[in-house]
């Protein structure tokens, strides 16, 4: 396998990064999510809200693209807390790897870099909401020692999922 490359990503990655978001995120959320969703969280919705997301200038949020041979692999995505459960803490916001290159330490490595950067910003701690039932992501938290912190709804614009809140005091995620 080619070396995957990670970089902050730019306005002009959006169309990609929605691309991708969507087929993961369905792949991921298949069994989890209301059907009705799936047609509302489409590609041009995606779109819309990344490129609000990379046009924006604020200092605190950081987007990571992996690609690998000029194609997306992994995105993520952290910046200011979203909703009162993570406190100060710096939230994980996005986090999502495509199933093909798992278990290669690209999602340990974005998240890595997401916490450093939240740190850098000056947040005590990191955090991450993972949908209820998403075991993988559960378990991927749990093994890089995330302590559990609190469930919360997730107010999203459309699907309001119960949420597991995972911390690392002082950003460090190993």
């Amino acid at each position: 396998m080619e070396k995957v490359t990670i970089r902050q990503a730019s306005l002009a990655d959006a169309d990609a990064i929605a691309h991708f978001h969507v087929r993961v995120w369905r792949q991921t959320y298949r069994d989890l999510a209301p059907p009705e969703v799936y047609a509302l969280l489409d590609e041009t919705r995606r779109r819309s809200t990344w490129r609000e997301k990379l046009a924006a200038e604020d200092p605190d949020q950081i987007v990571l693209l992996a690609q690998l041979e000029g194609r997306p692999v992994a995105i993520g995505a952290a910046g200011a807390p979203s909703a009162a459960i993570f406190g100060d803490h710096g939230e994980i916001k996005n986090l999502y790897v495509d199933p093909n290159v798992k278990r290669q330490g690209i999602g340990r490595t974005l998240l890595s870099r997401l916490a450093a950067h939240l740190v850098e910003r000056g947040f005590p701690g990191v955090g991450v909401g993972v949908v209820d039932g998403n075991e993988p992501a559960v378990a991927f938290y749990d093994a890089l020692g995330g302590q559990r912190a609190g469930e919360y709804t997730d107010a999203g614009p459309i699907w309001r999922s119960r949420n597991i809140v995972f911390v690392w005091e002082n950003g460090l995620v190993l």
